[in-house]
């Protein structure tokens, strides 16, 4: 056994966190995620630094919010910079499925990578410079068969296109469904793999994702799913902030991702996106469970700190929309379970919580200090994130509080294209949602409103306390920025000099560290 742990990351696209039943999803069959936390910890409160891929994974890989990544939409280069401190430090690290760096093929520190990326992207269209075939479509052609995307379905049935919402039966091979691909890949992998190094694993799952796109076996799970769920009201519409309609717009007009989105949704169309949503997580959360096997069938489970998460997750017409880009809960709040190994660089876990659930407030990039310190790796100084592993190595949560606040930000792209810069905050009983450069605003009492319906922003009640919020966000930001880009201040070699020269000395001592 190594003296270092394995760590398997394992990240889903878009999984809300109310698919897990131990979070407190009794509708969502899960068992293989339900074991995993009950023979660890999971965390029912950990939100994201930004409702988009590639904006979220950064700060993930980087430990630092998107106003020190720089790195705020999902159209932005960026790499890993940790994975590359892993491999230095002896870990063989490798990708199988979506990592979502940008350029897609970049290595981004990995010794390995797999690359599965966008479920929707046509083999058969010439994309300029963002063409990029990865193994899937490699798979798929060399089976002789069209990928299924917005074009070969929308070709096929317009009418049945439009009125699908994104959700289609898969009709190809199971083997060949891009979720089942990657697992089949992460437990080949595991298998075959011969070296006596411990790994870091990063497996990426395309789905939930839209297209909502499940083989039918799992879809008969959850066709009599009835859910209590209403159509936004038009005095919530009202209440939103102008970008929200904007969006709206957008995912009416361009079918993003084979969802042809549209106004007037009933409670039979909030179903149907349930059921396939939640019939990809069954899917997904079978091959994690083929990967769990794989790493037991080798004698590496007890030896593999496993982390099951995901990058964001999918308002599913909460609120009148779909997909991302907004800062509701059901869109920042992702799941998170966490399972150790027997012995880490931290000692001996035999004692560590089994069956716990945190409800601290975390934000998903803690697990990067978290990885470097079961790994022995000290976390950079000037990293925003914050270590979990004092929690799940004994237990020490709630007191003192871990995270009074969590944040996420978003830039404007081509889709959210009508507000500049979107940044929340969010405590245990308010959340505030701020687009600077303009009055508007969300502000939601989350004790009394937890579905995040009531727009409180122009409440002359909470005024005092709405610009308070500002005003910390805005120092927030740029506190934020300035100290992560800060380099550490030059510490001082050997005794401290006394006399009049001292002051001069260590001047002149500091200036040289600098230069």
């Amino acid at each position: 056994m190594h003296e270092r742990p394995n760590i398997l990351l394992i990240m889903t696209d878009q999984q809300r966190a109310d698919t897990v039943g131990a979070l407190g999803s009794p509708w969502a069959m899960t068992p293989c995620l339900d074991a995993l936390a009950s023979a660890g910890t999971a965390f029912s409160e950990c939100f994201v630094t930004s409702p988009v891929c590639v904006s979220s994974r950064a700060s993930l890989f980087r430990g630092v919010y998107p106003h020190s990544t720089n790195v705020y939409t999902n159209f932005e280069p960026w790499e890993p910079s940790w994975v590359a401190t892993l491999a230095q430090a002896g870990y063989h690290c490798v990708n199988i499925g979506k990592m979502h760096i940008n350029p897609y093929g970049a290595d981004g520190g990995f010794h390995q990578r797999f690359v599965v990326e966008n479920k929707d992207r046509p083999l058969f269209l010439d994309e300029h410079e963002r063409a990029f075939y990865d193994e899937w479509d490699k798979a798929l052609k060399a089976h002789g068969v069209v990928k299924p995307s917005r074009y070969t379905r929308s070709q096929t049935d317009r009418d049945g296109f439009l009125a699908a919402l994104g959700c289609f039966d898969w009709e190809l091979d199971e083997a060949l469904h891009p979720d089942v691909f990657v697992g089949s890949t992460a437990a080949w992998w595991l298998a075959e793999r011969k070296a006596e190094s411990p790994f870091f694993l990063q497996v990426g799952f395309p789905g939930p994702h839209p297209p909502y796109d499940p083989p039918a076996r799992w879809l008969d799970h959850y066709r009599g799913l009835d859910l209590p769920l209403e159509p936004a009201s038009e005095a919530e519409l009202a209440g939103q902030p102008s970008m929200h309609a904007a969006l709206r717009e957008t995912m009416k007009n361009f079918n993003i991702d084979s969802v042809a989105w549209r106004d007037a949704l009933g409670r039979d169309d909030l179903l149907r996106l349930r059921r396939y949503y939640l019939a990809n997580v069954s899917l997904i959360e079978a091959q994690v469970e083929r990967i769990l096997a794989a790493l037991q069938a080798r004698g590496q489970l007890e030896n593999t700190l496993v982390l099951f998460t995901s990058d964001h997750a999918d308002a599913l017409g909460d609120h009148g929309h779909i997909q991302k880009w907004t800062m509701y809960d059901c869109v920042n709040r992702v799941p998170l379970i966490a399972r150790l190994p027997q012995r880490s660089a931290l000692g001996d876990h035999a004692g560590a919580p089994r069956g716990a659930v945190c409800t601290d407030l975390v934000q998903l990039m803690d697990l990067a200090p978290t990885i470097f310190e079961f790994a022995g790796i000290e976390p950079p100084s000037n990293w925003e994130a914050k270590s979990l592993a004092p929690m799940l190595a004994n237990g020490a949560w709630n007191e003192p509080v871990f995270r009074e606040h969590v944040y996420a930000e978003l830039g404007r792209d081509h889709i959210q294209s009508a507000a500049e810069y979107v940044i929340m905050r969010r405590d245990r009983k308010y959340k505030y949602v701020i687009y600077p450069g303009t009055e508007e605003g969300e502000l939601y009492d989350l004790g009394a409103d937890p579905g995040e319906t009531r727009n409180l922003w122009r409440d002359p009640r909470l005024a005092e306390r709405r610009d308070r919020a500002v005003a910390a966000i805005l120092e927030w930001s740029v506190l934020g920025a300035y100290r992560a880009h800060r380099r550490p201040a030059p510490r001082p070699q050997g005794p401290m000099r006394v006399g009049p020269n001292a002051a001069r000395a260590a001047g002149r001592a500091q200036m040289s560290a600098l230069k």
